[in-house]
Order: structure tokens, then C-alpha cells, then sequence
């Protein structure tokens, strides 16, 4: 059975940092593309960041690029998601994702395996 685990949500003020770690379980991912997206209380679910198999390539959304980086140790079956200068609109429950297949991709459905979430609130 596979599980995703995310950790290292909080509470943070603005212009703080947070880093997001992802525990897989079940089957090694090193091979597919894993992610992280975000859901804002009454919002639809949006695409944060994306990484190959082996961490060469990623992908960010335009709100945050700059700020977060997104990082996978293949060794230990985890991906991180590094959030610097975080902002009040980043605030928003993360989740981790992973897919069968290796492209990347921004979109939610095209992921198989999803983690519980761990929220992040970033005050003003």
C-alpha cells in the first residue's frame, strides 16, 4: 500500500521560512515525477512545484518561483519543498504528490498518490 507522509507544516510570520518534507512508502518513486500543490481554505486545489525522478528538472508555479525550491533525496524516498519569504497568500493546506509516470506535469489529476496535507499559515 502506498502512502505519502507530509511533515513540517506551522505557523510562520511573514518573510519566514518552512521546509516540507514528503516520506513515500510502498514503492520507490525515484523513476517518477512527485509534486507539491496547495489548497487555500474556498479555493480549488493549485500546483506549487514538480520534480523528475532524478531531481534535474522541476517546475514552479509563477507565484512562487523564486521563493520556494523543491528538492528529492531518492535514497530516503522523500521530496522537499523549501518555502523562503513566505507571504500571508501562501498560507494554505500543502499536499505531496506522485505520479506513475515520469513527465512532469501542473496537473492535479494526472497524479495517482496523495499524501493527507499539512497545513501552513503565515501571518501578517
Amino acid at each position: 500500500q502506498v502512502q505519502l507522509v507530509e511533515s513540517g507544516g506551522g505557523l510562520v510570520q511573514a518573510g519566514g521560512s518552512l521546509r516540507l518534507s514528503c516520506l513515500a512508502s510502498g514503492r520507490t518513486f525515484s523513476r517518477n515525477a512527485m509534486g507539491w500543490f496547495r489548497q487555500a481554505p474556498g479555493k480549488e486545489r493549485e500546483f506549487v512545484a514538480t520534480i523528475n525522478g532524478s531531481g534535474g528538472a522541476t517546475l514552479y508555479a509563477d507565484s512562487v518561483k523564486g521563493r520556494f525550491t523543491i528538492s528529492r533525496d531518492n535514497a530516503k524516498n522523500t521530496v522537499h519543498l523549501q518555502m523562503n519569504s513566505l507571504k500571508p497568500e501562501d498560507t494554505a493546506v500543502y499536499y505531496c504528490a506522485a505520479r506513475r509516470q515520469i513527465w512532469l506535469t501542473q496537473v492535479a489529476t494526472s497524479y495517482e498518490y496523495w499524501g493527507q496535507g499539512t497545513q501552513v499559515t503565515v501571518s501578517s
